[in-house]
This record gives C-alpha cells, structure tokens and sequence, in this order.
C-alpha cells in the first residue's frame, strides 16, 4: 500500500507540485514515532537503532503512556514535603563524585 502512495507522489511531483519539504519532514518523523511507540509497547524495550532515533530528537515512547495515577500521587507528596536547597558540592557528595 506504501509503495503505491509513494509512486502517486513521485508522479505527482514529476507534474510540477512541490511539497513543503518541512511538513513532510514533520510528516515523516510523526510516522517513524508512531512506529517506535507500537514496538515499544509490544516488547517494552527498544532497538539501537530506535534508540539513537529518540536521542536525537529527544523523545522516548514512554512519553507517550499515560501517566499512572499512583505515580502521580507520590510525586505530589514528594513535592508538598520538605526540601533542602541543593548546592553542586552537596550533590557531588551525595554521589561520592568528590
């Protein structure tokens, strides 16, 4: 089916119509997702090469599942409770960087 789109494009393109390379690209990137996103949710896990793609546009399918209401539960507690401010010396501390 692909490839019979493909070829109405190619020969719609020969007529003279130009296509805006932009929306395409967007187009293109929007169906290379969605495909990412199915394989992820069949296998849980990605491919390295899925995997270079979502780094080099920064998007991961697990942006894309719904958020789980208990997570988001224990994200408000965290935030509601008390913080101490965080200084780059603490923080190499806490990872024993330094």
């Amino acid at each position: 089916m692909l490839s019979v789109k493909m070829a109405e494009l190619i020969n719609t393109m020969k007529e003279g119509v130009t296509l805006d390379s932009e929306l395409l690209a967007k187009a293109v990137v929007r169906l290379i997702k969605r495909g990412i996103f199915e394989r992820f949710t069949k296998t849980g896990t990605l491919s390295e090469k899925d995997q270079e793609f979502c780094d080099s546009i920064d998007w991961y399918p697990v942006d894309e599942l719904e958020q789980r209401e208990e997570y988001a539960e224990k994200l408000k507690g965290i935030a509601e409770g008390e913080h101490l401010p965080m200084t780059t010396d603490r923080l190499d501390k806490l990872m024993r960087i330094k």
